[in-house]
């Protein structure tokens, strides 16, 4: 086990954001976190990375608590990507994945051959190579989102934490983008957590799925015991099935359009 979270917890005034929030998660292993929006992923995220102070509970990696680590330290060892990222219009794609070094160099010491090649391999691995010298304000959605993701992998951390990874991202480069962290997990060893609202590409790509009610932990297993638990149904308020696509392949889940009663319109 590398990461663990205990009776996790967050409270925003009386609203309770995440609620006894049990999570553990294994090296190389790719998870996902699902659930309607306000369900508590991102706070889920950001508690477990150590960037919001939990109410209750606690987060430990290899068994230390991540209250003990220092920022760099922990920077070392986990990359966060929030879902709408900030940076100056005017930096460079170059310059932005340069920051996925800072954990490594600090602000002193100058960047070496390990840290050149991390960061050309990162804009290789995003396809950002040819677009390393464009501005921010110079990229589409989806060239922006891939910058992000290029800096997560330029600070090499053993776990990668990414909040709506294929959001602003055409179905293309979705699957260039979740066929990039599988390799990380299954080539690296990279641990890969994702908030995710697709449920198929969860199903697909992950080896566990969390979902998330209300700021509850309701499931959390595999795509098979998913599709098995009717859980799907009753917590995003649809109707549909889960179809197998040959063998060896995921669930996947179709939904029904029209089996929901229409809104009401007052005029």
């Amino acid at each position: 086990m590398i990461l663990s979270c205990s009776a996790l917890s967050v409270s925003y005034g009386s609203h309770k954001a995440l609620q006894g929030f049990d999570f553990r998660l294994e090296r190389g292993e790719i998870r996902a976190l699902i659930g309607p929006n306000g369900s508590g992923k991102s706070t889920a995220l950001q508690a477990t990375a150590g960037l919001i102070q939990p109410s209750a509970g606690g987060v430990t990696l290899d068994g230390r608590t991540l209250s003990t680590m220092s920022r760099r330290e922990l920077a070392r060892r986990l990359s966060f990507m929030p879902q709408q990222p900030q940076a100056p219009d005017e930096m460079t794609v170059e310059q932005l994945v340069r920051q996925g070094r800072f954990a490594h160099v600090g602000l002193l010491r100058s960047y070496g051959p390990a840290d050149f090649d991390a960061i050309d391999w990162a804009l290789e691995s995003t396809g950002l190579t040819a677009l390393a010298q464009r501005s921010l304000r110079q990229l589409s959605g989806g060239e922006r989102q891939r910058a992000w993701i290029s800096a997560a992998l330029a600070q090499q951390a053993d776990i990668i934490m990414l909040d709506e990874p294929t959001s602003f991202l055409d179905i293309g480069h979705q699957v260039e983008v979740l066929e990039l962290l599988t390799r990380l997990a299954r080539e690296r060893a990279v641990t890969v957590v994702m908030a995710l609202h697709d449920l198929n590409q969860a199903m697909t790509v992950c080896d566990r799925i969390s979902l998330l009610e209300k700021g509850r932990l309701v499931f959390d297993g595999t795509a098979e015991a998913l599709a098995a638990s009717g859980l799907i149904e009753r917590v995003f308020n649809v109707r549909g099935r889960f179809v197998s696509l040959g063998p060896g392949s995921a669930p996947h889940f179709d939904v029904e359009i029209g089996a929901r009663p229409p809104p009401s319109v007052s005029g």
